[in-house]
């Protein structure tokens, strides 16, 4: 069976990934920093027909992040496909927002650390057994402000452009391996309780978004818009 890997997974855009994939035959290992959280989500999805397990694990702690997606390897045998979404909406202990004139090294620096550093440790960890397969996807979101930056949010747009920078450039890289990386921009308040006027979508309406880029890997930045 194949097996998609959701690093940030919650009941959210990681739950609407899960059972988008897991509706095609995948495996879901996922990954998030709250173990009853996560159980809850694979009882959800086992009573859906779909195989799922949980692997706590902290994108700020590199040992136990590469530690989960190696447990995920054992358990499943291997991981075809990484995706890569830490919830902005959860708290974070030490993350703050900062305008750009605002932002200090000590404000930018947990930013980094949680998108873009945890990013690379993840793909790191599931990337040399790709290659060696000749068959891989490897999926990385950010928000809208990655590619149109907003100044409330300045010193997360500024790590969240770094890391799509580096997954484009991750494509161009792996052309011609059987490896595809791509980029999901997703500017739109997802689910409700969003700023006023501020455009929404599901969890379910952005989902398919993350196959078609696993299915069809013919770019490697897509940007989900209302």
């Amino acid at each position: 069976m194949p097996t998609l890997a959701i690093v940030g997974a919650g009941p959210g855009m990681g739950l609407a990934i899960a059972r988008t994939f897991g509706s095609r035959g995948f495996g879901i290992a996922l990954i998030a920093r709250t173990k009853e959280n996560l159980d809850t989500l694979v009882d959800q999805l086992g009573q859906e027909g779909i195989m799922a397990a949980a692997f706590p694990a902290d994108v700020l702690d590199r040992a136990s992040l590469t530690d989960a997606l190696d447990a995920a390897k054992a358990r499943f045998g291997g991981i075809d496909v990484l995706e890569y979404s830490p919830a902005p909406h959860s708290p974070v202990p030490g993350i703050t927002l900062a305008t750009p004139s605002e932002a200090t090294v000590e404000n930018l620096q947990p930013q980094i650390e949680y998108i873009f550093y945890g990013a690379v440790a993840a793909a790191r960890a599931v990337l040399p057994a790709m290659r060696e397969a000749g068959a891989g996807t490897l999926l990385f979101t950010t928000g809208g402000g990655s590619v149109d930056p907003v100044p409330m949010l300045g010193n997360v747009n500024a790590p969240a452009a770094a890391l799509r920078n580096w997954v484009v450039n991750l494509d161009k890289e792996l052309a011609g391996s059987g490896v595809h990386a791509a980029h999901v921009a997703i500017n739109v308040w997802i689910g409700e309780g969003g700023p006023e006027g501020f455009p929404t979508a599901t969890p379910e309406q952005i989902a398919p978004l993350y196959w078609d880029l696993h299915e069809n890997r013919d770019r490697s930045e897509a940007v989900f818009n209302a």
